[in-house]
């Protein structure tokens, strides 16, 4: 058991490392390959792809076996990333990372549904915790192993360095994953993948374009607007009469599953909404320079760390999953707090810090418990679907956190900005396409002002983050707790459900 989870502390590395790595790689990848027009591309293809097939791999892993699966999900991740390397231009590195989000949409999830194969639910907030601790190091870390590797080699490396990961990740798992998931031979619900595929790939580029790259009333974004609803409808259509459903409506009839995937989702949408401006916080406001404004944001993935490590082993003493999610969930409530009055009422760093330590301590409370909950409630017939799925609304939580912080955030300066005359004559509206470097190259006087207007921006995108995680407490009361059970289901006990299911 240990050598097997050893293999998939391994996949959720690899998973975490390729998302912060690549970041820090960009501004040399636009240099070599040009193509910046295209940047958030190179970002957003993989967010877009990965998160599009997670509701597919659960099904098909409660269809046809993990295993098969986590293999497949790792050879098309490493593909992509060695077709990643080799790219020669922006266009070609754009459609090899949707590849490589192909594989990585399988990573996660399929750890997680093996780990819940494997062990008692109420021993599995220990292991998932540990799992999100790998991943919240691997996440700190990849930044500044990105740039060690893109400085000392070059920025092809960075998507090398997975081949050897995921070789070793294969190995591991291929000689320690013996138990066997039983299935049935059913038919693939194909209709209701291309459905879902386009209703979330839809609404993933509505959020990355709209009031960005077009406006929100461009006839391009209303066609988006339409095809996305469509699609949605239509999915939902097929699932309601698909004989094996890609995301059985069953699941939205279920009450754990539904305060579950809404809790998850709105607190991954308030913690990445303010993360990602964290730098940028740093950066314009503190004048922080910008290798040092990455380790000033150490302080959430230590929380992260901390929390996830103790909480496992509380639930498993304990046997209660609910009350550190409260728990974690007033922590983030009083986090937001905290953050958005340092904020707007001009607190030192150091006043910040430990705010964005309570933020790291709630999520690694509130996200690993969830994935427990829902397996323990879950038929076995279902787990692997609803926890792809959990892993799912998840990821759209994020995402869409980042995009309503950011048309926060560029409502706010554009308001502010545009028709301000600044200290020394200069037009505020000059400033709202430039980047940290021109902020600093004012005179003090007009930095003071841009400064303070930056401050307040961020300011109230922190403040989102209250009602979002208020809102989630709010469900989180109505989740009804569940006695876990001492042991996991043999795999014939899994198929005799699933039987009986059908």
């Amino acid at each position: 058991m240990r050598l097997v989870y050893a293999g998939f502390m391994v996949v959720m590395a690899l998973a975490a490392l390729d998302q912060s790595v690549v970041a820090t790689a960009l501004p040399r990848i636009v240099s070599d390959l040009g193509g910046m027009a295209y940047l958030s591309w190179v970002v957003t293809a993989y967010v877009l792809a990965s998160t599009t097939v997670m509701p597919l791999y659960g099904k098909l892993s409660d269809q046809y076996g993990r295993k098969p699966l986590i293999y497949a999900a790792v050879l098309i991740f490493l593909l992509g990333s060695l077709l990643c390397a080799l790219s020669s231009s922006m266009t070609q590195l754009i459609c090899f990372r949707i590849l490589q989000g192909v594989g990585a949409g399988g990573l996660v999830p399929l750890s997680q549904i093996i780990i819940g194969d494997l062990v008692p639910p109420r021993e599995r907030g220990r292991y998932q915790g540990n799992m999100g601790m790998v991943y919240a190091a691997a996440t700190l870390g990849g930044p500044a192993l990105g740039g060690i590797i893109t400085d000392a080699l070059s920025w092809h490396w960075i998507f090398l360095l997975n081949l050897p990961i995921g070789a070793l990740a294969l190995v591991m798992i291929a000689l320690t994953l013996k138990r066997r998931h039983k299935t049935t031979q059913r038919a693939i619900d194909y209709a209701g993948a291309i459905l879902l595929m386009g209703a979330t790939s839809g609404l993933l580029l509505l959020l990355s374009l709209g009031g960005k790259q077009l406006p929100w009333s461009s006839p391009q974004l209303i066609g988006l607007v339409c095809f996305t609803l469509l699609a949605t409808a239509a999915f939902v259509w097929r699932e309601n009469r698909a004989a094996e459903p890609i995301m059985p409506m069953s699941l939205f009839r279920h009450r754990v599953f539904v305060i579950a995937i809404s809790v998850v989702a709105l607190s991954f949408m308030s913690s990445q909404g303010a993360s990602v401006y964290f730098p940028l916080f740093f950066q314009v406001v503190y004048d922080v320079k910008m290798s040092n404004s990455g380790w000033l944001t150490a302080p959430l993935m230590i929380g992260v760390v901390v929390s996830a490590r103790v909480n496992g082993r509380i639930v498993m003493r304990t046997g209660r999953y609910k009350p550190p999610q409260l728990i974690g969930s007033c922590a983030s409530i009083v986090a937001f707090v905290g953050l958005t009055w340092a904020s707007l009422s001009a607190q030192p760093i150091w006043l910040i810090e430990p705010f964005i330590f309570l933020m790291g301590l709630s999520f690694g409370l509130v996200n690993p418990n969830m994935v427990v909950a829902v397996q323990n409630a879950i038929e076995p017939a279902l787990m692997g679907t609803a926890t792809a799925a959990t892993t799912f609304f998840r990821s759209l939580g994020g995402v869409m956190g980042v995009a309503s912080c950011g048309a926060i955030l560029t409502a706010r300066l554009s308001d502010a900005l545009t028709g301000a005359i600044l200290p020394g004559g200069i037009d505020g509206a000059s400033l709202m396409n430039g980047g940290i470097v021109q902020i600093q190259a004012l005179a003090p006087d007009a930095q003071a002002a841009v400064v303070e207007i930056y401050r307040h921006a961020i300011g109230m995108t922190f403040a989102t983050g209250i009602f979002t995680t208020a809102l989630a407490l709010g469900f989180l009361i109505l989740l009804p707790e569940l006695e876990l059970k001492s042991r996991s289901l043999s795999p014939d006990e899994k198929l005799k459900g699933d039987l009986s299911k059908r």
